[in-house]
């Protein structure tokens, strides 16, 4: 998974946007050139965060990120890379690395762990 932080990205009245948005587009292009690209999701601010524990029993939310720090959490792309030196290189091609940091972390693979995507036919309540 790449963690993108500490970038910040142009709405779409911004005049940089459609320049960021080829470049980005060009970025996942590649990955999936490269048979890499699982799926990737830019977050709302910061700002939009609520943070959900329980303690005891009960359940406490706190209005923003989990942790009070001056990096933001901006979005993510989930790659299936052949080895951790194909994770680097992408993550050095990812637009957002030149204003930000791009954190490569594994995703742990756990035995009897399902996490099937929910039936399209399934009803929302």
């Amino acid at each position: 998974m790449l963690l993108i932080y500490d970038c910040e990205r142009p709405e779409p009245d911004d005049p940089g946007f459609a320049e960021a948005l080829v470049r980005v587009n060009a970025f996942a292009d590649e990955c999936r050139r490269r048979g890499a690209f699982v799926s990737g999701h830019p977050l709302q601010g910061e700002h939009t965060a609520t943070t959900v524990s329980v303690r005891d029993g009960r359940t406490l939310t706190t209005d923003g990120p989990y942790a009070e720090t001056h990096e933001h959490l901006g979005g993510i792309y989930v790659l299936d890379c052949r080895n951790l030196d194909e994770a680097l290189e992408l993550a050095a091609m990812c637009p957002m690395a030149e204003q930000g940091g791009i954190e490569v972390r594994p995703i742990v693979g756990v035995p009897g762990l399902d996490h099937r995507p929910a039936d399209p036919a399934a009803t929302r309540e």
